[in-house]
């Protein structure tokens, strides 16, 4: 039965006070795998920032994801949300706006910021990303950037309140075999850090539609 999501269900949601983020980050987090970076690391970690937007589409609202092209890098072909590194003087929102205008060309200015979920940690990359939720009330033309896409991928939001469609892998990176808690989107495999604040937002619209 259809679950009737709307922008208002999701504003309530993003904004949910005494939410536990955590608990909601280990149920789709890789095993093992660090939710924080260590004290003992030198340094600081790269700042970046992702747009989870939402839109209307056949009486119903979908998430955007996209795939990465294939390079040699560690995020090779995985299924993310559109974002990236920070520039200089960029606020967090800043850079996912930017992104997701530089990747799927859609105008900031026609997207309205719900709120900020919470940061996670990516130790492949040694990067902090910051995700945003956006709305958009029409659905966007994409006009993917093909050094950045190899291919748009829209999926129905209820998707992720539908258990059947969670699943765990094991995958074997540089010789360590990981447990990999996944979400299957539209034949996708949606794992990792993307999977992770997926599921923060999954858990914050549970919340509001038990309550």
């Amino acid at each position: 039965m259809p679950l009737h999501l709307n922008r208002a269900i999701i504003q309530q949601a993003v904004n949910l006070a005494n939410f536990d983020p955590i608990a909601a980050h280990i149920k789709m987090a890789p095993r093992p795998r660090a939710l924080h970076r260590s004290s003992r690391q030198p340094g600081q970690a790269r700042q970046a920032a992702v747009l989870a937007l939402m839109f209307p589409d056949n009486e119903q609202l979908s998430l955007v994801l996209m795939q990465r092209p294939e390079y040699p890098g560690v995020h090779s072909g995985q299924i993310s949300l559109p974002g990236g590194r920070c520039e200089p003087g960029e606020t967090y929102v800043q850079t996912a706006l930017r992104e997701t205008n530089e990747e799927l060309g859609v105008p900031g200015e026609d997207v309205e910021i719900l709120g900020e979920l919470t940061s996670i940690y990516i130790p492949p990359s040694d990067f902090e990303v910051h995700p945003f939720v956006g709305f958009i009330d029409t659905k966007p033309q994409w006009i993917p950037e093909p050094t950045e896409v190899a291919k748009v991928i829209e999926t129905p939001l209820e998707n992720l309140l539908d258990s059947r469609l969670k699943r765990t892998t094991v995958i074997n990176r540089h010789g360590f075999k990981i447990e990999a808690p996944y979400y299957n989107l539209q034949g996708y495999r949606v794992w990792g850090a993307t999977a992770i604040i997926l599921s923060e937002l999954e858990g914050r619209l549970q919340a509001i539609l038990d309550s």
